[in-house]
């Protein structure tokens, strides 16, 4: 694949990040999709699960900010993502996946109905889902995690294949 195919199919990627559709990725969008995943799982902002989601949120954001926004005006255009972000990260997608791991941890703990560190399918989902992706790509996403058939998908494996869907555009 050449170069110019790679940046296409991760800017695709980047509405993913662009809550608001405003056409930039801001930390407003990371506080959107904490308060969204809240909302879903009945969860309040000033509960400690809450206060985790939205303190990973902000990690999530400034190690975002600290890659990809080149001018430092606290915005990440679609340019500096796939500039910044992606090129910086592709041969690393395990960087990117711990830039996103506090906000990972802190949604699976929302998602995790039993406390178990893991997330079943349909929990896995209905995050997804409530993150603005599509229901048929949230089932079949959430459902290809679950590779060993036990019905949970453990922390690394999500963290794994959000740093690789982000990275890697097959």
């Amino acid at each position: 694949m050449d170069s110019a195919e790679y940046e296409r199919r991760i800017a695709a990627r980047f509405a993913t990040f662009d809550q608001d559709g405003n056409k930039y990725i801001s930390r407003e969008d990371f506080s959107t999709a904490a308060a969204a995943l809240c909302k879903e799982f009945g969860v309040t902002a000033r509960s400690d699960k809450g206060q985790a989601l939205y303190i990973g949120a902000e990690a999530f954001w400034q190690g975002m900010a600290g890659i990809a926004d080149r001018d430092g005006d606290q915005r990440i255009t679609q340019g500096e993502f796939v500039g910044g972000a992606v090129k910086r990260l592709r041969d690393n997608p395990e960087r990117f996946g711990e830039i996103a791991r506090p906000f990972l941890h802190a949604a699976i703990g929302i998602a995790d109905s039993d406390g178990d560190g893991a997330v079943a399918p349909d929990e896995l989902q209905r995050a997804l889902k409530a993150l603005g992706v599509p229901e048929e790509l949230a089932a079949t996403t959430a459902a290809g995690l679950d590779a060993d058939g036990d019905g949970k998908v453990a922390e690394q494996e999500i963290v794994r294949a959000f740093a690789q869907y982000f990275t890697v555009p097959e």
